[in-house]
């Protein structure tokens, strides 16, 4: 299976894996994502270790059960190679009303078809008022005329 594009990346091509990438954590679809991943993927999400599409499934199945009306951009930081660094902001609401936005970086390696076989990723969060919620479309994917990161401050 290829996903395209294929590294080496280019400053275009890093753009488009990234927005592909938000564009698919934002259907909240974990076998969706999970496809994404080589089989033997290897994850670093905040204290959690994670290996291959079945264990990334399930803690996305969970996160998306405990995280409602998650919202994500995502932002290219650096890219060589097969790799990118990413930056990242997303807000949901947990099932007790109270907001949260949450930031982070992630380091990404992918093989030659396309696929990420790691992920690193370094996650803050806080909780907010949901006055000073910043990303407001309608669940799924972000429309191409909402800011990102950098022009809403984050």
């Amino acid at each position: 299976m290829s996903r395209p594009p294929l590294p080496p990346f280019t400053d275009e091509t890093a753009v488009q894996k990234v927005r592909l990438a938000e564009d698919a954590w934002n259907s909240r679809d974990p076998a969706r994502v999970a496809l994404g991943y080589t089989r033997d993927s290897q994850w670093r999400n905040r204290a959690e270790f994670l290996a291959g599409r079945a264990e990334i499934e399930a803690f996305l199945t969970r996160k998306w059960t405990r995280e409602l009306d998650y919202r994500l951009i995502k932002e290219v930081w650096a890219h060589a190679g097969n790799r990118i660094a990413v930056r990242f902001a997303y807000e949901y609401c947990d099932d007790g009303g109270q907001w949260h936005r949450a930031y982070g970086n992630e380091n990404w390696q992918f093989d030659a078809d396309g696929l990420m076989e790691r992920r690193i990723a370094s996650i803050n969060e806080h909780p907010i008022a949901e006055a000073d919620r910043r990303f407001h479309w309608p669940l799924g994917r972000r429309p191409d005329e909402h800011p990102g990161l950098g022009a809403l401050g984050l």
